[in-house]
């Protein structure tokens, strides 16, 4: 095995899923995980969700870097962060509010 990764979609069956139906604001938004690695406690990949909007709660430390659409992250206090193309970000533990894909999103993540 090798000690560095690309991060690519090419050659890796996506999984798709939905948000639990109980956590869905609005629309019916489809996730698409592209997993590179999931180990030693360390998950990464590329994530990609159509528009719509749902709860969240982080349980885990993420870092993501976006590189099409246009997302919102809303903390429960109301305040408000716009995802766009470009942008890189680090979600906490105790994290809670919602994600609102408006344009289809592709994002890497990594998840501690």
């Amino acid at each position: 095995m090798s000690l560095t990764q690309r991060i690519t979609r090419d050659g890796i069956t996506p999984e798709v899923d939905r948000p639990a139906p109980e956590k869905v604001l609005a629309g019916d938004p489809v996730h698409t995980t592209w997993s590179i690695e999931d180990r030693d406690g360390i998950a990464s990949g590329m994530w990609q969700s159509t528009p719509g909007k749902w709860k969240v709660s982080y349980a885990e430390w993420e870092y993501v870097h976006i590189h099409a659409g246009h997302s919102i992250l809303t903390a429960t206090d109301g305040t408000s962060i716009h995802l766009k193309a470009g942008d890189s970000w680090i979600i906490r533990p105790g994290f809670v509010g919602t994600w609102e894909v408006v344009e289809t999103t592709l994002k890497d993540y990594v998840i501690i």
